[in-house]
């Protein structure tokens, strides 16, 4: 943007996740009625006889920090949109510049550019994706708020690695917007900077300078011109600068920054179908202090990459950098395929780790299989911050918690398949 004053990139942590959650046993019987209410065991507010996803989640305030952070080059000096794809990050600028940009973190100065020949970068703001086409959103319209000729660009796939794409365009303006006055310099709720692309339509998050909440436009994801639809709204205290979506999860991922420029990643996730407020929403700070971050990409729900573009202000200077963060601990009991329920001191056979007393107040035991001896562990309380580390001991390890606030925790095991557990302190 121009404005403040997908070895190859396999993620990490790319395995299923195995992940215990504390949910009620002492009911007898089958529940057959739907009961609505909160049903994340991360949530303040979690109700464990819900069985329906009211949206009414409620959750501590929450900082993480990278893992891990590489130096772009300067021909991505205004990074500002992401995927994964090809084995690859791609990328691109918001001014001018009209190449795609695709990298591999083993060498991310050593990049290949595939230019999109015969267009116009008039501010392309994001990268999107589905199984056949490339999507470039050129809609920024912070400068007035008056653009007449927003577009997305649609690149096939296969034409762009072959160095000959194959572009056509879809025009859009916005159902709500009458008023097409120049504004000034951020000063519009009508600039947009992500989107998504879903199995037959394009859903944009406006990025709304004056109201700090962001609105879901809908159109179609073929060529021609449309009028975007307003879909819903909801205020999350910040600026949308880039979206990522896994569509089989029901899971999308903002990012995004406030007005003293605070990254924030913005989790939406166990949603109705399409209706992407309906579910959880969590807002996490990211501790990177005045970055401007403008994309994101994840594969598997659990790593994430994000770029920032330059950033000089008077005394401050920030290069444009890519990060990895890992949200395990705030996602990775809702990605998971198998879950275990210990809730007391009953331990179980087929358990490949256990954990007892729990709740505790001082000692925890814990009981593991012979080959996990040796692995990483980590404790978490529900902000993201790492209480304690360690290793497993061969057969068991007992753990003081005496120490611990009262609440509930995470521990979790880093393994080729991480094994999650939620650990109540009384």
């Amino acid at each position: 943007m121009r404005d403040q004053t997908n070895s190859r990139t396999a993620t990490p942590y790319a395995a299923k996740l195995f992940f215990s959650c504390c949910l009620s046993m002492v009911i007898m019987g089958h529940i057959t009625a739907q009961n609505s209410g909160c049903t994340d065991p991360l949530a303040t507010n979690y109700d464990s006889l819900a069985t329906q996803n009211d949206g009414s989640c409620l959750y501590s305030s929450a900082i993480i920090s990278v893992e891990t952070s590489w130096d772009l080059p300067e021909t991505m000096i205004e990074t500002s949109g992401l995927i994964i794809w090809d084995e690859r990050i791609w990328t691109h600028n918001d001014d001018t510049d009209i190449n795609l940009y695709a990298f591999d973190t083993t060498d991310v100065q050593n990049y290949e550019a595939f230019p999109l020949t015969g267009t116009v970068n008039n501010d392309w703001e994001e990268i999107s994706q589905d199984n056949d086409y490339v999507y470039i959103g050129d809609f920024g319209n912070n400068a007035n708020g008056n653009r007449t000729d927003l577009k997305i660009l649609r690149i096939e796939k296969n034409s762009l690695l072959t160095s000959s794409p194959l572009i056509d365009t879809l025009h859009f303006s916005y159902s709500l917007q009458t008023d097409f006055s120049p504004a000034g310099p951020n000063n519009t709720d009508f600039d947009c900077e992500a989107f998504i692309v879903t199995t037959d339509s394009i859903y944009l998050f406006t990025k709304e300078w004056i109201s700090q909440k962001t609105s879901i436009y809908s159109l179609p994801k073929e060529p021609g011109t449309y009028v975007a639809q307003f879909r819903d709204s909801y205020d999350l205290a910040g600026l949308v600068t880039g979206s990522t979506f896994l569509e089989d999860n029901d899971l999308i991922v903002l990012s995004g920054y406030s007005a003293l420029l605070q990254p924030f990643l913005f989790l939406l996730y166990d949603f109705q179908p399409l209706d992407f407020f309906s579910g959880n929403k969590r807002k996490i700070t990211v501790n990177l202090p005045f970055h401007q971050v403008e994309g994101i990409a994840t594969e598997d729900g659990l790593s994430y990459f994000i770029s920032n573009e330059y950033f000089s202000y008077s005394v401050i200077t920030v290069p444009q950098k890519l990060h990895l963060i890992d949200l395990t601990a705030f996602l990775g009991h809702y990605l998971t395929d198998t879950t275990v329920n210990i809730t007391d001191n009953e331990q179980y056979e087929y358990d490949t780790l256990v954990i007892y007393p729990n709740p505790a107040t001082q000692i925890l035991n814990i009981e593991y299989e012979d080959h996990l001896t040796g692995a990483s562990y980590a404790i978490f309380d529900l902000s993201g911050r790492k209480i304690l580390s360690g290793k497993l001991d061969p057969g068991s390890v007992t753990i003081d918690i005496g120490d611990f606030k009262p609440g509930t925790y995470l521990f979790i095991v880093e393994q080729p398949e991480y094994i999650i557990r939620k650990i109540i302190r009384n």
